[in-house]
């Protein structure tokens, strides 16, 4: 004897709202990730490979932030500065964006 379909196995009307506009939104969320879709992101040959540059502008970033604290504890001012883990890496960070903006040719 077959089944008949019972009222909750049918779809309802705001569920199948609330599916389209799941996809919508996140069709819409997705479009602006395309920036570097038609040029390709910004690299430099190091070694023979391409690396993106924001790769090497963070790993200089990082570079920068630990300088930025051994210089910190070898003068003695980290009894002085407070939050010495956001100085160092705002500081990272900043030269992270100055080495990307360097080489994207924006810094000027």
């Amino acid at each position: 004897m077959p089944l008949k379909p019972t009222a909750s196995a049918r779809p309802r009307p705001w569920k199948l709202r609330a599916t389209y506009a799941t996809y919508f939104s996140a069709l819409a969320l997705s479009l602006p990730l395309q920036g570097c879709a038609l040029h390709g992101a910004p690299s430099r040959e190091i070694f023979g490979a391409y690396f993106p540059l924001w790769l090497l502008g963070g790993v200089i970033g990082l570079f920068a932030a630990l300088l930025a604290h051994r210089i910190i504890v070898a003068m003695r001012w980290a009894q002085v500065v407070p939050l010495q883990l956001c100085v160092c890496l705002s500081i990272g960070i900043s030269v992270a964006v100055l080495v990307w903006l360097a080489g994207t040719g924006q810094l000027l």
